[in-house]
């Protein structure tokens, strides 16, 4: 049986993990470096999945009041006994998370963050019958703890008190305890972009303005604040005449490590499940992020990925970052694209780099209105990083083979798309196939290379890009809905890239398709060609009484195609 703690899959709950026994990666250093440099405000900017959540708990559990001391024993901050016995369990703490609020309308939206807020609050009971309070905070406190079933969307004074109700907590608890209050506050940006996108942005904006603005600006009663979210958007009204206000960025060169896992973490986690010859391949597809000096792994992808290996020791890797990150960025990305920006994209799925401004200060207004800013927005959201910088110009980079992957199937989708807008030439394309028109098949193919993004890596595998002219092929030719199509379908003594069969034209086809180093197209083709011979794919097609069968060799580099032709 194996007794190794378990993986942490989805968990943010420090005293979870700590109590339950899942393995901790130790970051508690953060600890130790906020006390010795924070400001009033302090707002930490991180893609999604990189420990967000997870370090706002940690700090939580660190500084409340109540903290149970064994939770920290064995990491890093225990060793600094003059700062625990100084700020370990001296806190009221609230600590609240946005990554829930969202709603189709800003009445929603608004009962969703009452919702919220009111929770916090009915976390500190003692407030209720607190000897420091008076009759009158009593009565708004208890108003705070019923906000949300209260709440009507437009009604004013439940507004007005929404925006003040972080500022009125952190006096009451200040009041009571006789202590400054520290606030955390996970995921503050969510709601600015659901906003955006549903289309009750200025509303929200001005909503959050005012609630944060009235408890980070001049609150007495705050001894220091946390936030993060994906995106710093220090323009935005929301953040207007805060002094003393740090933001600590993707670039910037303190706290990189506490965000995502460095090499010795991720090798102490493979060796400790015994999983060391897996790490060349982890490393590829995970790593690779900049985080100031810090060179970093996604946590979420690591912990998937080990938790995956010892359910399957063999187990290759996959983009977990599918499953929790929209992709619809890169999409859009895509859609705005022109020529140029196309060979750029080009040039960073090939591994190399270039060099781009980027402005980290973006509101959701500025974010897609060019392509230069989605730069930015690529940069800071982690599809891509940096390899060195000259000021605001960056020199990006695609960090790592998940993201790679992310890439490639985007683009393929997107091709998709775009083919199905000229359905008159995608027929004659799909007719020169039956009319056994070499020819004309390689002319149109080169057309439809010359239009997508090519994958070009060195670093890629050759049957990796084959897969990726095969999924080109396929998708084109499946704009035939009276074809039967297979891909890589068992046939003969092996797997054929793409059998069609036509049944009204009583007609099989067979294609291979080939990457051909170096541009040798020629050799490219007659290899296709001598793999459908000598593994006899066209076998099947002959048992189902196909009369007619066509065999196609595909040899693709770069944006350059040629076909020959075996009948």
């Amino acid at each position: 049986m194996d007794i190794r703690k378990k993986l942490p899959v989805g968990i943010e709950s420090f005293g979870e993990i700590r109590t339950e026994e899942f393995y901790y990666v130790d970051k508690t250093g953060m600890i130790k470096e906020l006390l010795y440099h924070w400001g009033k405000v302090n707002l930490f900017t991180r893609p999604r999945r990189f420990g967000k959540s997870l370090n706002m708990d940690m700090l939580k559990t660190f500084f409340e009041y109540g903290c149970d001391s064994i939770l920290f024993d064995g990491l890093k901050i225990m060793g600094e006994q003059e700062l625990c016995r100084k700020y370990m369990g001296r806190f009221p703490v609230i600590s609240i998370t946005l990554k829930d609020i969202q709603a189709r309308s800003y009445e929603g939206a608004a009962a969703s963050l009452w919702s919220v807020l009111s929770s916090e609050a009915r976390r500190f009971s003692c407030l209720g019958n607190s000897s420091r309070l008076t009759g009158e905070e009593k009565q708004q406190y208890s108003r705070l703890t019923q906000a949300d079933s209260e709440f009507k969307g437009g009604e004013i004074t439940s507004e007005e008190a929404l925006k003040g109700s972080l500022f009125q907590l952190s006096k009451f608890l200040c009041r009571h305890y006789g202590q400054k209050v520290i606030l955390l506050i996970d995921e503050y940006d969510v709601p600015l972009e659901k906003a955006y996108h549903a289309g009750y942005y200025d509303e929200m904006a001005g909503l959050l303005g005012n609630l944060l603005s009235r408890a980070l600006k001049g609150n007495e009663s705050l001894y220091f604040a946390v936030l993060t979210g994906c995106l710093r958007v220090a323009k935005e009204s929301i953040f207007t005449g805060l002094n003393n206000f740090k933001i600590y960025s993707v670039s910037d060169i303190r706290f990189g490590e506490y965000f995502g896992f460095t090499d010795d973490e991720v090798r102490a986690m493979l060796a400790y499940y015994s999983f060391e010859e897996s790490y060349p391949l982890l490393k590829e597809w995970y790593n690779g992020y900049q985080m100031g000096r810090a060179d970093v792994y996604c946590p979420w992808d690591v912990i998937n990925y080990i938790d995956l290996l010892r359910a399957e020791p063999e187990a290759v890797p996959r983009a977990f970052w599918i499953n929790t990150s929209g992709n619809d960025i890169i999409r859009k990305f895509l859609n705005m694209a022109k020529q140029n920006t196309r060979r750029e994209i080009e040039c960073l799925i090939a591994g190399e780099s270039i060099s781009k401004k980027i402005n980290q200060e973006l509101t959701y207004r500025e974010l897609y209105q060019n392509t230069e800013n989605l730069w930015s927005v690529l940069y800071t959201t982690g599809y891509l990083t940096h390899r060195g910088k000259e000021g605001e110009i960056f020199r990006l980079v695609i960090p790592n083979q998940e993201i790679r992957k992310i890439f490639s199937e985007q683009i393929q989708e997107w091709f998709q798309e775009e083919i199905q807008k000229d359905t008159s030439r995608l027929d004659s394309f799909c007719s020169s196939f039956v009319q056994a028109d070499e020819k004309e098949i390689e002319r149109q193919f080169n057309f439809w290379l010359k239009k997508t993004i090519s994958i070009r890596d060195t670093a890629v595998r050759k049957e990796q890009k084959e897969n990726f002219y095969h999924g080109i092929l396929l998708g084109l030719l499946s704009h035939r809905e009276d074809w039967e199509i297979h891909s890589n379908a068992e046939a003969g003594e092996g797997y054929s890239d793409l059998l069609l069969k036509s049944e009204d034209d009583n007609l099989g086809i067979v294609i291979e398709v080939k990457y051909a180093p170096e541009g040798n197209l020629e050799a490219g083709c007659r290899e296709a060609l001598m793999q459908i011979e000598e593994k006899d794919y066209a076998a099947g097609l002959k048992n189902e009484g196909i009369e007619k069968i066509l065999k196609y060799g595909v040899a693709c580099y770069k944006k350059r195609c040629k076909v020959q032709m075996n009948s």
